[in-house]
């Protein structure tokens, strides 16, 4: 809260010590440059995390509650077959809903994989029963024992091997966005600190004058300190806009081109990108001011 608190003063300032510090230069130009160019890919970074979090969403709870049973026995048979397993599947606690799948369902499913023109009729594909759950869910060891006694031919997937590593990969990349955030404002402070050291160093005589007039270090770090905040914002906030305008021109979510159609803001998300200049300008503050600290001490 002390470290916000004095951030806030930055934008109030002293006019007169803003004279301290060179308006403009090579050393404002890379401040700005390089806080834009984060602002940018911060941008992406948490579009990607925010991305990737509903999607692990969206697999958990789609496949969380959804079961397929695959039956396959001979023409003659498959009717049988299938009119066993709903019944064992009506009886079944924790199981809301159970249907098989029109032949036409089915021809969709397998579309992607063999073309529109599959023969379903000639190939001894099995026949699959949608099963959903309640919010109890059903026990998937006492159901395997059911249908292989009553129902030889049918074998029960609960979804757990697909859905735990789509998951696990989903929070994974999410993961990777809010890290590459993170290494995205090391390297902006890295920048920042290294531009406030050669301004420091380039304005050496006049901080030796203001030492003999009178002046505190406290108020000399404060006048770089404040250029250089104001200059990380205002380079963040335009690498922002710029990153938000890039991702709003993005493909919207499909089913057809699955997560890579979907690396836009959702909603409220679109609230999210307007923290990173904020984000910018406390990374140029605490790097400016620690900067500015060590930078006066080494002077005579």
């Amino acid at each position: 809260m002390k470290l916000l608190s004095r951030f806030s003063t930055i934008f109030v300032g002293d006019v007169q010590a803003d004279r301290v510090v060179p308006p403009t230069g090579f050393t404002a130009n890379l401040t700005i440059f390089s806080a834009a160019a984060m602002g940018f890919l911060a941008v992406f970074a948490l579009a990607l995390s925010l991305a990737a979090g509903r999607l692990a969403d969206r697999w958990s709870n789609e496949l969380a509650r959804s079961s397929t049973l695959r039956i396959s026995a001979p023409a003659d048979q498959i009717d049988t077959q299938i009119a066993a397993a709903l019944r064992v599947l009506e009886t079944t606690p924790g199981v809301a809903t159970a249907r098989a799948l029109s032949d036409d369902e089915q021809r969709a499913l397998l579309e992607p994989f063999f073309g529109p023109d599959l023969p379903l009729e000639t190939l001894p594909i099995p026949q699959l029963i949608e099963i959903n759950e309640t919010a109890q869910g059903y026990d998937p060891t006492g159901l395997r024992l059911r249908l292989a006694a009553e129902v030889p031919g049918a074998v029960l997937d609960d979804h757990t091997r697909w859905r735990k590593p789509l998951v696990r990969a989903a929070s994974r990349l999410r993961l990777l966005g809010w890290t590459a955030f993170l290494l995205i404002g090391g390297a902006m402070a890295a920048m920042i600190t290294l531009a406030a050291q050669s301004a420091l160093a380039a304005n050496t005589q006049v901080i030796s004058v203001l030492r003999l007039v009178g002046a505190q270090d406290s108020y000399i770090a404060g006048a770089f300190v404040r250029r250089f905040t104001l200059r990380g914002f205002t380079g963040a906030a335009i690498g922002m806009v710029a990153g938000v305008i890039a991702v709003s021109l993005l493909p919207a979510a499909q089913d057809e081109g699955g997560f890579l159609t979907g690396l836009g803001f959702h909603g409220a998300h679109w609230l999210w990108p307007l923290l990173i200049p904020m984000i910018g300008g406390i990374v140029a503050f605490a790097a400016t001011r620690a900067a500015a600290r060590r930078k006066l001490k080494e002077l005579p």
